[in-house]
């Protein structure tokens, strides 16, 4: 006998990775070339070289024995001391070594806040479109999934529709920002009136309602735009962070829960989260992974490729007659679907080997994602059947 929850989550693959591993085997059969794949959010610019360097380095430096050692359950503190100075240097941010703890990617991060917060009747909401996993990582720890439904006109945050889900079992709202899928990033305006309402709201029900900020793609913003540092808004902002997309390290798996001092009860909420995580097993997140943080963490990508890519692709899709919100953050676009249904959609497109991932398990399904970390070759020869499907 085995757990029918955790049956039917293992035995359906997510609609993203389905797509990608279908156009795997296309790319056998049909040859790569003849693949427009658009569904998998992988990086496809190259570590920064000082990162590739440090690889190498830190294992001749620390010999073998130590770099490959296990670290404090939190992570080692020359790599939680590295990012607490990155992050007070850019923000002034007043976190602490000690607000920190190192985890094998954002997942896990939010996994283990969400099951620190999983106190009897919790509610944890998300704002449509948001990252499907976050449905699993609420629901099979213990807390009910609330969704706020989405702006489908700016993609910014609904807070007349957010303030009517809000509920005195509300433990967090989680926010993505820049957000996937539609590639929007929140404005210090929105976020600004965002925390006035969940201050009014956690005074009214007698406990903080957090902010649960997820932002592996907080480095991937164009045309000027802010990615706000969400608890200098909000001192009850729990911040979940990746360098999966910054340093092109999404294999690697490596991030961090950030519990600053301002936010309430932040030390019990800390050792919330690390208790959780040492239930879950992730402690000790992949030590050279932090060592190569340690020296690496103030690094940028470089987005010229990404924006070239974004560039071209909504400057064509418009010009087809697709509608779409510009995207000034992360890798994505979201689109909408002609006739309206993502799937349907999506199924015509797949007969085409045009692969876009339909919005349903997004909270929008009338939106289809576009992946824009691809190749500018691939966009150029998948646009002629952009064209073709939206003619009809």
């Amino acid at each position: 006998m085995v757990s029918e929850k955790m049956y039917a989550l293992g035995s359906t693959k997510s609609c993203i990775r389905e797509l990608f591993e279908y156009g795997l085997r296309q790319a056998e059969l049909i040859g790569k070339e003849n693949v427009f794949d658009y569904s998998l959010g992988n990086p496809s610019i190259p570590s920064p070289e000082p990162v590739n360097e440090a690889f190498a380095g830190i294992i001749r430096e620390k010999g073998a024995v130590a770099t490959h050692g296990y670290t404090p359950a939190a992570g080692a503190m020359e790599a939680r001391r590295a990012v607490a100075d990155e992050l007070n240097e850019r923000y002034r941010a007043g976190i602490r070594p000690e607000n920190l703890f190192l985890t094998c990617g954002a997942a896990p991060a939010l996994i283990s806040v969400i099951r620190a917060l999983a106190v009897g009747q919790a509610e944890i909401m998300a704002i449509a479109p948001y990252f499907p996993e976050y449905r699993p990582f609420v629901e099979m720890n213990g807390c009910k999934f609330v969704t706020v439904p989405a702006d489908t006109e700016h993609f910014q945050i609904r807070l007349d529709a957010l303030e009517t889900c809000l509920t005195r079992h509300t433990q967090a709202v989680i926010i993505n920002s820049p957000n996937n899928p539609s590639g929007v990033v929140y404005e210090r305006e929105t976020l600004e009136r965002l925390a006035a309402l969940l201050k009014k709201k956690s005074a009214e029900y007698g406990h903080p309602i957090y902010i649960l900020a997820d932002e592996p793609y907080r480095e991937l913003v164009y045309d000027g735009a802010e990615a706000v540092f969400v608890p200098a808004v909000y001192p009850n902002t729990i911040v979940c962070y990746s360098w999966s997309k910054s340093l092109s390290l999404p294999g690697e798996r490596i991030g961090y829960v950030c519990v600053p001092d301002c936010a309430e009860d932040s030390r019990v909420v800390f050792s919330a989260v690390a208790g959780a995580a040492r239930t879950l097993g992730h402690v000790c997140a992949p030590s050279l992974q932090q060592f190569v943080v340690a020296r690496c963490c103030g690094l940028r990508p470089d987005l010229q490729a990404y924006d070239k890519n974004r560039t071209l692709l909504y400057d064509s899709l418009r010009s087809y007659g697709y509608a779409c919100t510009k995207p000034n953050g992360a890798f994505y676009m979201f689109v909408k679907a002609p006739g309206g249904d993502s799937r349907a959609f999506s199924e015509r497109a797949k007969a085409k080997n045009l692969l876009v991932v339909p919005g349903n398990d997004f909270g929008c399904p009338e939106f289809f994602r576009i992946s824009t970390c691809v190749s500018y070759e691939m966009i150029v020869r998948s646009l002629p059947v952009f064209r073709e499907l939206i003619a009809g």
